[in-house]
């Protein structure tokens, strides 16, 4: 086996490290959540954006996730996760 095939393996392996440990709250859309938004990133974007996204916040990084970064989320969804992302992570005032 090449040493770059080993090489690649183990920054893969490394990228995704402690990403094991990062546990959503339970609640309706979570799993939506977990489907949609970790195709693209960890989901600590999501526990270290909480303080500052409040309901338009989120919608917006939805969107913005849909429309500048291409995330295959389907449009029907997207109440769903803004919602949940509101109620468990959104801006406490």
């Amino acid at each position: 086996m090449s040493k770059v095939l080993i090489l690649g393996g183990m920054l893969v392996a490394l990228s995704f490290a402690g990403e094991e440990s990062i546990k959503l709250k339970d609640g309706e859309g979570k799993a939506l959540v977990e489907a949609n938004c970790s195709v693209c990133h960890s989901l600590d974007y999501i526990q270290m954006n909480s303080p500052f996204l409040d309901k338009k916040g989120w919608e917006a990084t939805v969107n913005k996730m849909i429309k500048a970064m291409g995330a295959p989320i389907k449009q029907e969804d997207v109440p769903k996760i803004v919602e949940y992302l509101t109620k468990y992570y959104g801006k406490k005032e």
